[in-house]
């Protein structure tokens, strides 16, 4: 099969492996969408934290946000997966340990990620082996795109939910990129008021579009209670710029993550009596997503702006835009 194989920062060969033998408990997907996301290009040019930390290391298959088809299953998996559409949850955790056994596998100390820690190849590559308790079946309305999605979605996901805001409140959801329109996106199904911070002298038209109408700059900023603010930035000064912003009593959601430390003046947490959620990986959130898209109360579909070969991930991943790419933030790949 081919496979785009990272070999060391700012290299990369779209190679031919031997395809995957679905291992006991494990079954083969033929891969048929994944998601590009900041991850990837982390790990692109060498500045992902795991690569520093022992957690990971080159030669990398990356690619985590993936839908596809079982292909074939391993000893001890149910045959009736066999032909089923799927997407795969990325957190692989040890399934003894004491985090394992309360549900959070996510958290695992000893966890693998698919295309991201312990040496779990990803799913840019034609197929991909993965342990079947990892699955989320699809319904026929949640296509491989929406399917593709799904993981970016469950992180979102679980970001509007700590908000805990319903009908009548506002939010401001500070960065717009994948994640942070995608809880916007998630509010407004709940029927938030939602408000956007974009960096400075970026258009707000493509916000716009998705029927965002309140977009502004950090200069640009009404004076309003916000009950709550989600940081889906990368930006190191924003997660103290959302306490500044929040309502006394208020919700803080971090989900952002900065290339270098940020803080936050723990004082004005207590005396605003706020409450600071962080929040990392989808897995409670799959099932949740899969719902609602299949639904329609969210439809992510326009944040994708094009669909790519494995020839051109590399050029996407070294910030490269695809000819033709709409406005979205999100690159798709067909393997």
């Amino acid at each position: 099969m081919r496979a785009f194989v990272l070999t060391a920062p700012g290299a990369y060969e779209v190679q031919d492996l031997p395809a995957p033998v679905a291992a006991p408990g494990e079954v083969v997907v033929d891969v048929e969408r994944v998601g590009l996301c900041g991850t990837d290009v982390e790990f692109f040019t060498g500045a992902m934290a795991y690569l520093h930390q022992g957690h990971s290391a080159y030669p990398m298959r990356p690619g985590h946000e993936w839908a596809g088809r079982v292909a074939a299953v391993g000893v001890g998996v149910d045959p009736g997966w066999l032909g089923r559409r799927v997407m795969g949850d990325t957190m692989l955790g040890c399934g003894d340990c004491r985090r394992c056994r309360r549900g959070r596998q996510h958290v695992c100390e000893k966890r693998q990620e698919v295309g991201i820690r312990g040496a779990r190849a990803g799913a840019l590559a034609e197929q991909l082996a993965v342990p079947a308790s990892s699955l989320h079946a699809l319904p026929d309305s949640v296509d491989a795109e929406l399917g593709a999605l799904v993981e970016p979605g469950g992180n979102a996901l679980r970001a509007a939910r700590a908000t805990a805001l319903g009908a009548g409140d506002r939010a401001l959801v500070l960065g717009p990129g994948t994640i942070g329109l995608l809880v916007a996106m998630f509010l407004r199904a709940a029927g938030v008021e939602v408000h956007l911070l974009d960096r400075a002298g970026t258009s707000p038209a493509f916000a716009h579009t998705l029927g965002f109408p309140h977009v502004w700059e950090e200069d640009s900023l009404p004076e309003l209670p916000f009950d709550a603010v989600v940081d889906a930035s990368n930006a190191a000064h924003l997660p103290c710029k959302a306490l500044e912003l929040v309502e006394p009593g208020g919700r803080l959601v971090y989900i952002g993550l900065a290339g270098e430390p940020s803080r936050i003046d723990t004082r004005a947490l207590v005396l605003k009596d706020v409450t600071a959620v962080g929040i990392l990986s989808a897995s409670p959130g799959l099932d949740a997503t899969i719902r609602a898209y299949a639904s329609g109360a969210v439809d992510p579909r326009p944040l994708v702006a094009a669909t790519v070969r494995l020839d051109e991930v590399g050029a996407v991943l070294a910030g490269e835009r695809p000819e033709g790419a709409g406005p979205g933030p999100k690159i798709h790949v067909a393997p």
